[in-house]
């Protein structure tokens, strides 16, 4: 399971390069007095970020992406997030790096898993945690202070579903903002 591209065999990650669209997503968030629904439209653009070497002891294979969400009904862009998949093929360990718009990084971890023609990215990062963790500003802390984060991702040829759930410690009570959609490859890059 594996493309070489300039050299650098992706493994499991050459799954992702493209550019993926969906129409279906829904995003539950907090409101001060319960939550709001929001059907959205997704498009992910994967690209080769190449292969990193740390401390000539690791070696990691990379790609890139920039994801865009607008909301249904209005066509605005709500949700704006780049970051990079790494996999080391030594261990099979998946991680993945990600920057929201609104002072907040993650770092998350986990494996890789094979169920027939579906390869299965689950992730995680809890905040506090010195290796899969989370940062954010000091505004976040306090008003909504991200405590966990959990995605799973699913590819099968030319679909991709994800369900990701972003725990939260916002307006006085824990809340677990999720969203989910099924994407589509249109374009292969």
């Amino acid at each position: 399971m594996s493309t070489i591209i300039d050299g650098v065999d992706y493994g499991p990650l050459h799954q992702l390069i493209g550019t993926w669209w969906g129409d279906r997503g829904l995003d539950v968030a907090p409101e001060p007095d319960g939550e709001d629904k929001h059907a959205y439209y997704d498009q992910i653009v994967f690209t080769p970020a190449g292969a990193a070497e740390n401390a000539e002891e690791q070696n990691l294979v990379c790609v890139k992406y920039h994801q865009v969400v607008r909301k249904r009904n209005k066509g605005t862009i709500f949700h704006d997030q780049i970051g990079h998949w790494m996999y080391e093929p030594g261990s099979g360990m998946i991680m993945h790096s990600l920057t929201i718009p609104r002072a907040v990084c993650v770092l998350a971890g986990g494996e890789l898993q094979q169920a027939g023609e579906e390869t299965i990215f689950d992730v995680t990062a809890t905040q506090g945690s010195e290796t899969f963790g989370i940062v954010q500003s000091p505004f976040m802390l306090e008003k909504a202070k991200t405590t966990a984060f959990k995605m799973t991702m699913k590819v099968s040829g030319d679909e991709l579903v994800y369900e990701e759930i972003t725990s939260l410690d916002i307006y006085g009570r824990q809340f677990e903002h999720t969203d989910g959609a099924t994407l589509h490859r249109i374009v292969y890059d």
